[in-house]
Protein backbone atom coordinates (compact mmCIF):
# COMPACT_ATOMS: atom_id res chain seq x y z
CA UNK A 1 0.00 0.00 0.00
CA UNK A 2 1.13 3.88 -0.48
CA UNK A 3 1.51 5.82 2.84
CA UNK A 4 2.53 9.33 3.31
CA UNK A 5 4.44 10.48 6.15
CA UNK A 6 5.06 13.60 8.32
CA UNK A 7 9.23 12.43 9.03
CA UNK A 8 11.19 15.64 10.66
CA UNK A 9 8.05 18.10 9.15
CA UNK A 10 8.77 16.27 5.96
CA UNK A 11 6.14 14.51 3.68
CA UNK A 12 7.79 11.60 2.43
CA UNK A 13 6.10 9.16 0.41
CA UNK A 14 6.60 4.52 0.74
CA UNK A 15 5.21 1.57 -0.63
CA UNK A 16 4.88 -0.67 2.84
CA UNK A 17 3.40 -3.93 3.31
CA UNK A 18 0.19 -3.32 6.51
CA UNK A 19 2.18 -4.93 9.00
CA UNK A 20 5.05 -3.26 8.46
CA UNK A 21 7.16 -1.57 11.59
CA UNK A 22 7.72 2.04 11.58
CA UNK A 23 11.22 1.40 12.59
CA UNK A 24 11.85 -0.64 9.42
CA UNK A 25 10.40 1.99 6.79
CA UNK A 26 12.00 5.10 9.10
CA UNK A 27 15.28 2.52 8.25
CA UNK A 28 14.70 0.75 5.07
CA UNK A 29 12.67 3.20 3.07
CA UNK A 30 13.74 6.56 4.03
CA UNK A 31 17.59 5.88 5.32
CA UNK A 32 16.68 7.26 9.04
CA UNK A 33 18.83 5.14 10.82
CA UNK A 34 19.19 7.11 13.47
CA UNK A 35 16.26 5.03 15.69
CA UNK A 36 18.27 1.53 16.48
CA UNK A 37 16.87 -2.17 15.91
CA UNK A 38 17.24 -3.54 19.86
CA UNK A 39 15.08 -5.95 21.20
CA UNK A 40 12.15 -5.36 18.88
CA UNK A 41 9.91 -5.90 21.90
CA UNK A 42 9.63 -2.23 23.20
CA UNK A 43 12.37 -3.33 26.36
CA UNK A 44 15.55 -1.11 25.51
CA UNK A 45 14.06 2.37 23.91
CA UNK A 46 17.04 2.12 20.62
CA UNK A 47 14.03 2.61 18.60
CA UNK A 48 12.59 5.84 20.31
CA UNK A 49 11.20 8.11 17.87
CA UNK A 50 8.39 10.70 18.84
CA UNK A 51 5.23 10.86 17.55
CA UNK A 52 3.01 14.21 18.06
CA UNK A 53 5.68 14.99 20.33
CA UNK A 54 5.23 11.76 22.67
CA UNK A 55 8.01 9.28 22.92
CA UNK A 56 7.45 6.23 20.96
CA UNK A 57 9.31 2.86 20.59
CA UNK A 58 9.18 2.99 16.28
CA UNK A 59 9.35 -1.35 17.33
CA UNK A 60 6.25 -0.95 18.90
CA UNK A 61 4.42 0.55 16.05
CA UNK A 62 2.43 -0.24 12.68
CA UNK A 63 3.93 2.60 9.65
CA UNK A 64 0.38 2.99 9.02
CA UNK A 65 -0.45 4.17 12.40
CA UNK A 66 1.63 7.12 12.13
CA UNK A 67 -0.04 8.17 9.02
CA UNK A 68 -1.44 12.13 10.14
CA UNK A 69 1.35 12.12 12.74
CA UNK A 70 3.90 14.26 13.44
CA UNK A 71 6.98 11.49 13.33
CA UNK A 72 10.37 13.10 14.30
CA UNK A 73 14.08 10.99 14.46
CA UNK A 74 17.01 11.89 16.01
CA UNK A 75 18.23 12.97 12.73
CA UNK A 76 15.60 16.02 12.88
CA UNK A 77 16.57 17.43 15.61
CA UNK A 78 19.84 18.98 14.60
CA UNK A 79 21.92 20.80 17.02
CA UNK A 80 18.74 20.54 20.05
CA UNK A 81 20.11 20.87 24.03
CA UNK A 82 19.80 17.09 24.50
CA UNK A 83 22.40 16.62 21.67
CA UNK A 84 24.64 18.93 23.31
CA UNK A 85 24.65 18.07 26.80
CA UNK A 86 25.24 14.25 25.81
CA UNK A 87 28.26 14.93 24.21
CA UNK A 88 29.44 17.61 26.66
CA UNK A 89 28.66 15.00 29.81
CA UNK A 90 29.96 12.24 27.70
CA UNK A 91 26.47 10.67 28.06
CA UNK A 92 27.44 7.84 26.13
CA UNK A 93 29.65 5.07 25.57
CA UNK A 94 29.14 2.83 22.23
CA UNK A 95 26.58 4.86 21.42
CA UNK A 96 24.14 2.45 20.24
CA UNK A 97 21.17 3.73 22.95
CA UNK A 98 21.90 7.08 22.58
CA UNK A 99 19.71 7.97 19.98
CA UNK A 100 16.70 6.83 22.12
CA UNK A 101 17.52 8.21 25.02
CA UNK A 102 17.94 11.75 23.49
CA UNK A 103 14.60 11.01 21.60
CA UNK A 104 12.91 10.55 24.87
CA UNK A 105 14.33 13.46 26.77
CA UNK A 106 13.38 15.57 23.81
CA UNK A 107 9.86 14.78 24.38
CA UNK A 108 10.57 15.07 28.31
CA UNK A 109 12.10 18.39 28.46
CA UNK A 110 8.87 19.98 26.39
CA UNK A 111 6.29 17.63 28.12
CA UNK A 112 7.56 17.93 31.69
CA UNK A 113 10.38 20.92 31.28
CA UNK A 114 10.23 21.29 35.17
CA UNK A 115 10.70 17.31 35.60
CA UNK A 116 11.53 16.47 38.84
CA UNK A 117 14.01 13.64 39.62
CA UNK A 118 11.42 11.32 40.42
CA UNK A 119 10.03 11.90 37.01
CA UNK A 120 13.11 12.00 35.30
CA UNK A 121 14.06 8.64 36.83
CA UNK A 122 10.84 7.39 35.88
CA UNK A 123 11.06 8.49 32.45
CA UNK A 124 14.58 6.94 32.05
CA UNK A 125 13.53 3.71 32.86
CA UNK A 126 11.93 3.49 29.56
CA UNK A 127 15.60 3.24 27.93
CA UNK A 128 18.01 0.97 28.67
CA UNK A 129 21.92 1.28 28.35
CA UNK A 130 24.12 -2.00 28.66
CA UNK A 131 27.28 0.12 28.21
CA UNK A 132 27.52 3.33 31.32
CA UNK A 133 26.14 3.62 34.74
CA UNK A 134 24.09 6.13 33.64
CA UNK A 135 25.43 8.63 35.73
CA UNK A 136 26.34 10.73 32.65
CA UNK A 137 23.45 9.81 31.48
CA UNK A 138 21.17 11.54 34.53
CA UNK A 139 24.17 14.52 34.36
CA UNK A 140 22.93 15.43 30.80
CA UNK A 141 19.36 15.20 31.28
CA UNK A 142 19.90 17.51 34.36
CA UNK A 143 21.80 19.49 31.90
CA UNK A 144 18.71 19.99 29.46
CA UNK A 145 16.17 20.71 31.95
CA UNK A 146 18.08 23.56 33.98
CA UNK A 147 18.81 24.68 29.98
CA UNK A 148 16.08 27.16 29.13
CA UNK A 149 12.64 25.94 27.94
CA UNK A 150 12.00 25.24 24.27
CA UNK A 151 10.44 27.41 21.98
CA UNK A 152 7.40 26.81 20.03
CA UNK A 153 9.40 26.57 16.69
CA UNK A 154 12.29 24.29 18.07
CA UNK A 155 12.92 20.53 16.58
Amino acid sequence: MKLELNVNGEVRHADVRPAELLLDVLRENFGLTGAKPGCRNGDCGACTVTVDGWPMKSCLMLAVEAAGKAVQTVEGLGGTPEQTAFVEKFAFQCGYCTPGFIMNVHALRRIHPQADEAAVRDWLQSNICRCSGYEEIREAVECVLRSRPPADNEP
